[in-house]
Order: structure tokens, then C-alpha cells, then sequence
């Protein structure tokens, strides 16, 4: 009887430590290399065209969307589309210019720096330098941009280089 009984205790106490194993692997912090590939998958949803797609990779709640191109804050997702409708027509593709990547813990990390757009206006290429802060967050064990803050240079200088 007395067998049983340890068995039984160490049964409850591995149940008892299951959620808190499962909760060990979900701790570990992205790395840098996942946080860069987060604007890889920005930059190419902007490729496809798609404001939807584009909009669909900001946190349903809290995204907020500063732009480079308008004054308007957007802080839903709808209104983030609406604002990558306009853009969009521009055919954006982003280049990071000089990142920063600080990861702030397991579900939370930052992106700023320097990036150059180069965009088509009324037929014509342009570039168009500006500075960035992505911040990420884990939600729903899914990774998305809760904020994005993007304004143009407002020197004329050339960028930095690396």
C-alpha cells in the first residue's frame, strides 16, 4: 500500500508540474535573426499588394500605426488598411538601412532604426529615407506589430552608411 501511495504522489506532482513546463518552453526569448525576419514579412506582404495582408500582421488589439506619409495616426486595423490602400499604389519596397534590435523578453521585442524606401510617384522612382520603430508582441502564440512608428528624414543629407 505504501508503494502505491509514493506512486500516486509522484503521478500528482508531475501532473501538478506539467502547465509549468509548458509554460518553461514558451519563455525563451526570440533572437535577433527572428525579429529582423519580422520586417522581412512586412516588407514582402507590402510586395503582394494586399492592404489586408499588410494590416493582418498588426496586433488585432493595440496595433498602432504612425506613418511616414500622413498625419494620421491609425490605431485599428481597418484604419491601418485604409492607410496601406493609399501606400500601396506607391509600389513600396523597404530596404533597412542601420537596425537596432533589442528584445525586451519572450514576447516582446523592438526594431529601429533607418530604412529607404523606394517607391514609384507619378511614374517616376524615388527613394524616400525615413526613421523606424517596429515593437513586436507575442499574442495568442502568434508574433505581430503592436507598433510602428515610421516619420522621413528631415535632413537632406545623404544616409549613413553600415
Amino acid at each position: 500500500m505504501k508503494t502505491s501511495s509514493i506512486v500516486s504522489t509522484v503521478f500528482l506532482i508531475s501532473i501538478a508540474a506539467m502547465p509549468a513546463m509548458a509554460f518553461a518552453k514558451d519563455v525563451h526569448e526570440p533572437s535577433p535573426a527572428f525579429v529582423a525576419k519580422q520586417f522581412a514579412l512586412w516588407n514582402a506582404a507590402l510586395k503582394t499588394g494586399d492592404a489586408e495582408k499588410v494590416a493582418a500582421l498588426y496586433c488585432e488589439s493595440g496595433g498602432v500605426l504612425i506613418p511616414t506619409l500622413s498625419n494620421s495616426i491609425r490605431s485599428n486595423r481597418r484604419e491601418i488598411a485604409d492607410y496601406f490602400e493609399h501606400f500601396l499604389q506607391l509600389k513600396p519596397v523597404g530596404q533597412i538601412d542601420k537596425a537596432y534590435i533589442r528584445v525586451l523578453g519572450a514576447n516582446t521585442a523592438v526594431n529601429s532604426g533607418l530604412y529607404t524606401f523606394h517607391i514609384v510617384k507619378d511614374g517616376k522612382p524615388e527613394d524616400v529615407h525615413a526613421r523606424y520603430t517596429f515593437v513586436y508582441q507575442k499574442q495568442h502564440g502568434k508574433w505581430c506589430i503592436m507598433e510602428q512608428h515610421s516619420s522621413a528624414m528631415p535632413e537632406t543629407e545623404p544616409m549613413p552608411q553600415h
